[in-house]
């Protein structure tokens, strides 16, 4: 830097010699739209066709306006349901309690189909290189391919633990987190072979996933308020981005170089800086509230929406001594951040 001319004020030269810093992300909530309904909730998936929210309540799929918030129907009569992935005109729902898939259309809300997969599918993705669709088993431990033309599974991969959330890298792989190994298992998604394994610590317990595909990034939530940033290629641990509490999923935002971590038990969001392919910088910890732990992001609008509900303490068992908080029927709401 050049030295300040004699005619400046010595605070500005003061502030001319700090090193320059992030500006804030500039999210904040922008409105709240009451939902209602009984039970808890996973996934909120965008159906990049319409814009609607597909909101997995373990029963049923809440499908939402998000400009609105208007409920635009309920599809019902599903089992342990989590994620929703969208591919040839269709929605696939996976659900959990009966080792399936649901094809859904997304204009009349209608089933139209079930496709067999692995045992107890939790989350579910398409991907645009092999055309297929993938569960991902947490009790077979696997993950099921899927041709969404035929409606039939074309194979499996074992995974050797518990999966979690996963994502493409549009070129032919496949990252998914294995949450009781604290592992990324890279697999090829035409040949379904596993290609590394790569170890996660100091992460424990990984679950939310996303990835910055242009320089080879991908962010796995962790249980121990962390997201573990690995290099695609080599899967190096390359940085680590401190977060909220009850992290459950993650986004990014190519347009911004934003990551996106939302925090159930902290009841917060937040938002960090890729400020290179290594370094990030966090901007906020943005209060949403507590039990908002899923999430999803809009890559047109760059809004960022949530769920939750008011929660009371639930009752202990022998089985479960110290239970979840069970949420207050009719209080479930959609929460929409904007910039």
């Amino acid at each position: 830097m050049k030295s300040c001319h004699w005619k400046m004020s010595a605070a500005l030269c003061v502030l001319l010699a700090l090193p320059a810093m992030a500006a804030p992300a500039g999210y904040h909530v922008a409105t709240s739209f009451t939902l209602g309904g009984d039970g808890g909730w996973d996934y909120v998936n965008r159906d990049p066709a319409s814009g609607n929210l597909f909101i997995t309540r373990g029963s049923h799929v809440m499908v939402v306006n998000p400009s609105n918030g208007k409920l635009l129907g309920d599809i019902m009569g599903l089992m342990g349901i989590h994620g929703t992935a969208f591919a040839n005109g269709n929605a696939y729902v996976s659900e959990g309690g009966a080792n399936r898939i649901a094809i859904v259309n997304p204009k009349t809300l209608a089933k139209t189909g079930e496709i067999a997969v692995g045992g107890r599918p939790d989350s579910i993705i398409y991907d645009p290189f092999s055309k297929r669709l993938f569960t991902f088993n947490s009790t077979s431990k696997d993950a099921t391919a899927v041709d969404p033309v035929t409606g039939k599974a074309v194979g499996s991969v074992p995974l050797g633990g518990k999966p979690e959330a996963a994502v493409s890298d549009e070129a032919g792989t496949i990252f998914v987190n294995i949450e009781d190994t604290s592992e990324l298992v890279a697999f090829d998604a035409t040949t379904l072979a596993v290609k590394k394994r790569y170890p996660l610590a100091p992460c424990q317990e990984p679950s939310g996933i996303a990835a910055d595909l242009r320089h080879g990034r991908v962010f796995s939530g962790c249980d121990n308020k962390m997201i573990a940033v690995t290099d695609m290629k080599t899967g190096k641990l390359v940085a680590q981005i401190p977060i909220g509490e009850g992290v459950d999923a993650n986004r990014f935002d190519p347009a911004t170089g934003l990551v996106f971590s939302s925090n159930g038990e902290s009841g917060t969001l937040t938002i960090a800086h890729e400020d290179s392919p290594d370094k990030f910088t966090v901007l906020q910890n943005l209060p949403t509230s507590e039990g908002a732990r899923t999430m999803e992001f809009d890559p047109t609008s760059h809004k960022l929406f949530t769920v939750t509900a008011q929660r009371k303490p639930g009752t202990p068992t022998a089985d479960r001594p110290n239970p979840r908080p069970v949420p207050v029927p009719g209080t479930f709401r959609l929460i929409v951040l904007d910039r």
